[in-house]
């Protein structure tokens, strides 16, 4: 009886320290990709569907479908994950390889959406690497690390 007690609680103890403490903005230079990039066969197909005749459906986007290639900005992303699997991001597939080692987080935030929280860790207008958690978290300091990358951090309970 007392094995199964025991057993929960250092389950418990295990998963906790995963879940409380500060979350630091990943280092895009180890970031995975995990999705692939679209071909330009799948952009041309998905924009005649996307901005054809159905694109009253997305009347509050003006700008997406006034171009191809403005369309193929928006739409040729593929999805990138932190090493650890935490942080995603969906980058441009134009994006040199290179350019993921020289970038650094310039800032950080917090936002609530309903019962998540959004920890947002923007590198730029080049890429936002995003943590989505149940938990409440909490910038530390006032969120501008442009100077500082390693100060890009966020309290989590």
């Amino acid at each position: 009886m007392k094995q199964p007690c025991l057993l929960l609680a250092l389950s418990f103890g295990a998963v906790l320290p995963a879940i409380a403490g500060p979350i630091a903005c990943p280092d895009p230079a180890k970031a995975v990709q995990v999705a692939a990039c679209p071909s330009e066969e799948e952009l041309r197909y998905t924009f005649m569907g996307y901005c054809g005749d159905d694109r009253r459906l997305y009347a509050s986007d003006a700008d997406t479908c006034t171009s191809y290639e403005n369309y193929r900005k928006q739409k040729n992303v593929a999805l990138w994950e932190s090493a650890d699997g935490a942080f995603q991001a969906y980058l441009s597939c134009d994006l040199p390889p290179d350019a993921l080692k020289h970038l650094k987080p310039v800032s950080i935030a917090v936002t609530r959406l309903g019962k998540l929280t959004r920890l947002s860790c923007s590198y730029g207008e080049n890429a936002t690497f995003t943590h989505r958690t149940k938990a409440q978290c909490q910038v530390q300091g006032n969120g501008d690390c442009a100077a500082d990358p390693v100060a890009c951090k966020a309290s989590c309970d």
